[in-house]
């Protein structure tokens, strides 16, 4: 089975465990990726609200690029030939959205359509909607490849161990190009859990929001949206919290310490994605699937499975779950902008500007800068 891919920014980056482990199973699942040449971020979760041209546009450049390259692949060139090239498998949620959110808008809009298209021409491009089916990774696994496949490559099951599985709120609502699961009690993640053999808990927050990059926003909101869900997975006694996105990850992850310095808790669960334990349970070892690029500590719950894996990424830094500051060529969060300070005159002007730098994959599109709202 073959299909297009966008890997988006984070799985080049801080997610990078969760396009390794993806590669790593897919050969023994029959699955062969063909990545977009030259695709661009989709903007992520703000970009649609400071600029929406400017922001369908970017996302409709990789749909467009997709939709020629499937065409390319497809014998005869004939465009819309039905087939899995003409789907585009996108792992990270965000990216799945705004994926799907565009080609739905254009196919809804014809003046949208137009005014897209319009921009795109600068670049040799044209976009009809309906062209690429986009796809979220976990509607593949459990509908294309299926639970009985997934099952035959089981030989380390993942008996004893105790999973929560989330699912975070971008990927079964609004489901632009159809559902897949419920879209408020999903269970496909929690069905393919249990195929591997874990132990699959109750999580009512299942399909609630992890936040995004509200931990840049503020943080009092964004750390009591993590807690709930830390504490939710701690009241059914979860070794592990399994999610498809890497924001999600990134928040119960990488700011699970920081809640327990703001409320005084001491939650310890590593968070990983689905990938990584179809991998473990497919009897690849720990370091093929990326695991140890998590910051929570995952040994002690691997152990149960008789597996020995390598220290979190953190612990190398410092404590657990500290965070180093962010280089020059990490993953970009979006900033507040600058406080602003009174002149003489009275008006008030900015201090500095920043710019938020859009990395793309290793193939795509070289930098961009966006300039910072203007407030």
């Amino acid at each position: 089975m073959r299909y297009g891919y966008y890997p988006g920014c984070s799985l080049e980056r801080n997610a990078g465990a969760y396009q390794d482990s993806l590669l790593a199973i897919a050969g023994r699942l029959g699955l062969e990726f063909a990545e977009v040449d030259d695709w661009n971020c989709c903007g992520a979760t703000e970009f649609i609200a400071v600029n929406r041209m400017r922001a369908y546009a970017l996302v409709s450049r990789t749909l467009a690029l997709a939709a020629d390259q499937a065409n390319a692949r497809t014998v005869g060139g004939n465009g819309r030939a039905p087939g899995a090239d003409h789907q585009l498998v996108a792992p990270c949620s965000a990216c799945f959205l705004n994926l799907s959110k565009v080609d739905r808008y254009l196919g809804d809009s014809p003046a949208l359509a137009e005014q897209v298209n319009r921009a795109l021409a600068a670049g040799g491009l044209h976009y009809e909607a309906g062209s690429v089916r986009v796809r979220h990774l976990l509607d593949v696994m459990v509908n294309d490849v299926g639970y009985d496949k997934v099952a035959a490559q089981v030989t380390r099951p993942l008996q004893g161990l105790r999973i929560a599985p989330y699912y975070g709120c971008l990927v079964v609502r609004p489901a632009f190009q159809g559902a897949f699961d419920s879209p408020e009690y999903p269970t496909t993640l929690d069905k393919l859990m249990r195929v591997l053999g874990a132990k699959v808990v109750d999580y009512p927050l299942k399909a609630h929001c992890c936040g995004g990059h509200m931990t840049q926003i503020s943080q009092d909101v964004a750390l009591e949206l993590i807690r709930r869900l830390l504490k939710n997975a701690a009241d059914y006694d979860a070794d592990v919290i399994v999610t498809l996105c890497p924001m999600c990850q990134l928040n119960l992850d990488a700011f699970q310490q920081s809640v327990n310095e703001h409320f005084k808790t001491s939650y310890n669960i590593p968070v990983l994605f689905f990938t990584q334990l179809m991998g473990l349970a497919f009897g690849l070892s720990p370091a093929a699937v990326g695991i140890g690029k998590e910051f929570v500590d995952a040994r002690p719950a691997l152990a149960k499975l008789g597996v020995q894996a390598p220290p979190p990424a953190g612990e190398a830094a410092g404590p657990r779950g500290a965070r180093g500051k962010r280089g020059d060529h990490t993953l970009p969060m979006p900033r507040m902008p600058e406080k602003r300070a009174v002149a003489k005159s009275g008006s008030p002007r900015i201090l500095s500007s920043r710019k938020n730098r859009c990395v793309p994959g290793s193939r795509s599109i070289s930098d961009r800068a966006w300039s910072t709202p203007k407030v």
